[in-house]
């Protein structure tokens, strides 16, 4: 994890540490990185959530890719995952995407992908940082990155169509039609706004949507992924079949029953390898998750003959071992699902589609698929912290070793610095709700001494 990219790209409060500055000089960086052996125009593609500083930030970013000699496609409001399936699909040489995801409106991101819709190698994203703290890089001139000029110059496109493609792709992977069911789509005010009622209207669902008027400044606000409460109370109101929650660049999935019951991302993982499993097409017959999932679900998993490979928080690193394993399937808890048939990221959508596959192809309901998983109670607890390194202080280490002990072996502990905020985050899994609360209140305790000690010194 570089200065300025973590595990899901440069995010940042807007205007304060990621500001318009740092996105046109990051567009004048990457129009001429790409410009490097070319005899045409680099082309580099552009989409947007709905945050009030996206503007700002995306019109800096394409002035400065055009100013080096780069055309820019402004793809407006849309997905990430839309993002990377356009820049694979139509020949572009990256992809950007605008937006901090499930952090409130204040904050902004900027995430790069490369021409195969991939996250950007590390090494690109460390030649940008040395270009923001003013070293030197090859791409560098007498010591200035040089203009482009007259003809060369980049041009400014609007590239809504590639949007529309993406709507289009979607459709195509609907494999049963979703007439009579009714189905709720919060979309988070954010990026899913425009897109996922398409989807599911083409398909022939009747849909009920909330949280998809977008003011720039309600992108997640009480709605969406992290605020699952509100289609909790949506669907059972509807009375729908089943609830999808998005986060505000749309790359999560979570997922509500009619009972008004929680599918995270261990859920959709589980019922989905199950599925493939029966069908012989879950190739490796292995799954990957992160070291978030819940012990029940590693559990299910052994159960059903399938095996977990398991990585760090992140992504970026379940999409990497599934690279190197040949795996079809992986994500994580919070609801990043990545089907590699289908897609090179997370994709929320993608993932509301597959689920409906499963329920509609076992002719069952979205509650009996959230029943064939029993989770262990899980306590999580967010430390506010001035540097991450304090998960590692001994005082942290030896109230961990105390609860691992109390456990003995029939439960969880995890405690990690967040990649994309000044967070540690302290996560229990227990037989009981009473000791997970406990020993994670323990453990936040002695994070929150570590870095009051850390401030000291």
């Amino acid at each position: 994890m570089g200065k300025y990219f973590g595990t899901d790209g440069f995010r940042g409060e807007a205007n304060v540490t990621l500001t318009a500055d740092h996105a046109y000089r990051i567009g004048r960086f990457l129009g001429r990185y790409f410009l490097r052996g070319k005899k045409e125009r680099p082309r580099v593609v552009v989409g947007k959530d709905t945050r009030l500083s996206s503007y700002t930030i995306e019109y800096a970013l394409v002035a400065g890719l055009a100013a080096s000699g780069a055309d820019a496609y402004m793809m407006h409001v849309t997905t990430t995952p839309s993002v990377a399936y356009i820049a694979r699909t139509d020949g572009f040489d990256c992809g950007i995407m605008i937006s901090a995801s499930h952090n409130p409106f204040c904050d902004n991101g900027i995430k790069i992908v490369d021409g195969k819709g991939e996250k950007a190698d590390e090494a690109l994203l460390s030649r940008i940082e040395d270009f923001l703290d003013g070293k030197d890089v090859p791409e560098l001139k007498d010591g200035k990155l040089p203009f482009a000029s007259g003809g060369d110059m980049g041009r400014i496109v609007d590239y809504a169509s590639g949007r529309n493609r993406y709507i289009g792709y979607l459709i195509s992977l609907g494999m049963y039609s979703f007439r009579g069911v009714k189905v709720a789509l919060d979309c988070a005010n954010g990026s899913a706004w425009n897109i996922a009622k398409s989807v599911f209207e083409a398909l022939g669902a009747t849909t009920y949507v909330m949280a998809a008027e977008p003011d720039g400044e309600n992108i997640n606000l009480g709605c969406g992924s992290t605020h699952i409460e509100a289609l909790k109370k949506f669907v059972t109101e509807k009375g729908c079949d089943i609830g999808f929650a998005y986060d505000g660049d749309a790359d999560r999935c979570l997922c509500v029953d009619e009972k008004g019951g929680v599918l995270t991302g261990d859920h959709i993982l589980l019922l989905y390898a199950k599925y493939m499993k029966g069908r012989g097409k879950l190739v490796t017959n292995a799954v990957v998750a992160t070291v978030m999932s819940n012990f029940g679900f590693y559990k299910a998993l052994e159960e059903a003959g399938i095996e977990a490979v398991t990585t760090d928080v992140g992504d970026r690193f379940v999409y990497e071992a599934m690279k190197e394993r040949g795996c079809r399937l992986g994500g994580e808890q919070s609801g990043h699902i990545i089907f590699s048939k289908y897609a090179t990221t997370g994709d929320g959508i993608l993932t509301s589609l597959k689920v409906m596959e499963v329920m509609l192809a076992r002719k069952t309901t979205a509650s009996k698929l959230r029943e064939e998983l029993v989770l262990y109670p899980q306590k999580l607890v967010n430390v506010p912290v001035s540097d991450r390194g304090s998960a590692s202080d001994e005082g942290v280490k030896a109230a961990v070793k105390a609860a691992e002990e109390k456990l003995g072996g029939n439960g969880r502990v995890l405690v990690r610095g967040s990649g994309t905020e000044l967070l540690v985050r302290v996560m229990v899994e227990a037989p009981t709700e009473r000791e997970c609360k406990k020993h994670a209140e323990k453990i936040a305790a002695a994070v929150r001494a570590a870095d009051a000690k850390k401030k000291r010194n």
